[in-house]
């Protein structure tokens, strides 16, 4: 069975600090290679104190990085307050002097927003995302059954109930009735083909998710579990995330 590297940390801020210590390294050996770095970034819960400290990391040229979204909900505007680009634009890109960041914005038509990122997002290769993992076992919003197949960078999903519920349980939105039904996700394989992938995952919440992902077999009903796949991909973790690991040390 294909492994996943992963890596334990005994709580939140080891983890996040430990996650942004190896992003900054690869940006900076990027940046020193190719003149250059390509970066996508993730939000939610699980980012928190990993954007926390890299905007602190000593030694990344932001000029010379091109920032990417991950996902949003459709329908949301940046000033609504479980908004990924307000998000984003607070806790990242007002933070950092980047080359470009490019927004999935919610509040403009899905096609449009879909085909120029889209455009924008396969100009040259991805050298790094952030990513993590939904309660459900989705990456990005690719909700179980997810679509392994699609070829193209972002798609319209339709979000789970269960994904609803951890975005209700997490603060974000009041009840699931407000929560949209509908985002705009990078696709499976758009994702695997970034050319190295951080995958952060604290809390207990998401610790079945996670025994999932390492030890079920590679399946589009657990999504993350085609990061087993991936050449150079690591799964962070929290001592919580990680307490149903079979085998764990």
């Amino acid at each position: 069975m294909q492994s996943l590297p992963t890596e334990i940390f005994p709580d939140r801020d080891a983890l996040g600090r430990h996650v942004a210590d190896l992003a900054a390294s690869i940006l900076r050996d990027t940046i020193a290679a190719n003149g250059g770095a390509r970066l996508v970034v993730a939000t939610g819960s699980s980012q928190f104190e990993v954007l926390e400290h890299l905007v602190a990391a000593p030694g990344i040229d932001w000029r010379a990085v091109e920032g990417f979204h991950l996902d949003e909900y459709v329908g949301l505007p940046m000033t609504h307050p479980a908004s990924f680009c307000g998000y984003l634009k607070r806790r990242f890109v007002d933070r950092v002097p980047l080359k470009s960041f490019a927004y999935l914005r919610g509040d403009l038509p899905p096609s449009d927003v879909i085909q120029d990122v889209g455009t924008r997002l396969l100009a040259a290769p991805i050298h790094l995302a952030l990513v993590g993992i939904g309660e459900n076992g989705h990456l990005a919003f690719n909700d179980p059954p997810a679509d392994f197949q699609s070829t193209e960078p972002y798609k319209i999903v339709q979000l789970d109930e269960a994904c609803r519920r951890q975005q209700v349980g997490e603060g974000w939105f009041e009840n699931l009735d407000t929560v949209p039904r509908q985002a705009i996700s990078m696709t499976i394989r758009q994702i695997m083909a970034c050319q190295a992938i951080l995958c952060t995952v604290p809390d207990a919440r998401k610790s079945d998710a996670v025994a999932r992902t390492l030890g079920d077999p590679i399946s589009p009903d657990i999504p993350a579990s085609i990061l087993r796949q991936h050449p150079r991909a690591t799964l962070c973790l929290d001592a919580a995330a990680a307490a149903k690991i079979s085998g764990k040390a």
